[in-house]
C-alpha cells in the first residue's frame, strides 16, 4: 500500500557527505548556494534534523544540502567556528550568508533560508 514512495525515496536519500579534502570545491566553489549541515553521530537533534535536510533537497533545485561530520572534519569545523550541533551554514558564491543553530521546523528552516536568499550580496 503505497510503501514504495516513502519508504525508499525520503527516508533513503543520504545527503552527500563533504570533507576537510573535498569542502572548497563542493561548497565553497558551488554555482548554487550550499546549505552546510555541520552535525555528529551521538546529536539527537542532528538526527531529527535528517528527513528534514533529505526532503528539502529533493525539493529545490535551486540549494544543494550537504553534510559535514564534525567528528571527521575537524579542520573544516574548527575553520567556521562549529560549537554546537546542528549547526547550519549557508553559502552562496563562497561566503557565508546565514548561520542557524540547533534543530528547526522545515517550515522555518524554508523561510530563514528565503529570506538569506532574497538579500543581495554586499559589494557584487
Amino acid at each position: 500500500m503505497g510503501g514504495r514512495a516513502a519508504g525508499v525515496s525520503l527516508r533513503r536519500m543520504d545527503l552527500q557527505n563533504v570533507t576537510d579534502d573535498t569542502f572548497t570545491a563542493e561548497v565553497l566553489e558551488s554555482d548554487v548556494p550550499v546549505l552546510v549541515d555541520f552535525w555528529a553521530a551521538w546529536c539527537p537533534p542532528c538526527r531529527v534534523m535528517n528527513p528534514v535536510l533529505a526532503e528539502l533537497a529533493a525539493d529545490r533545485d535551486d540549494l544543494r544540502v550537504v553534510k559535514v561530520d564534525t567528528e571527521e572534519s575537524v579542520e573544516t569545523a574548527a575553520r567556521y567556528g562549529i560549537l554546537a550541533m546542528p549547526t547550519f551554514l549557508l553559502f552562496r558564491n563562497g561566503e557565508e550568508v546565514l548561520r542557524l543553530v540547533g534543530a528547526r521546523p522545515r517550515r522555518r528552516l524554508e523561510s530563514e533560508l528565503a529570506q538569506a536568499l532574497e538579500q543581495q550580496p554586499a559589494g557584487r
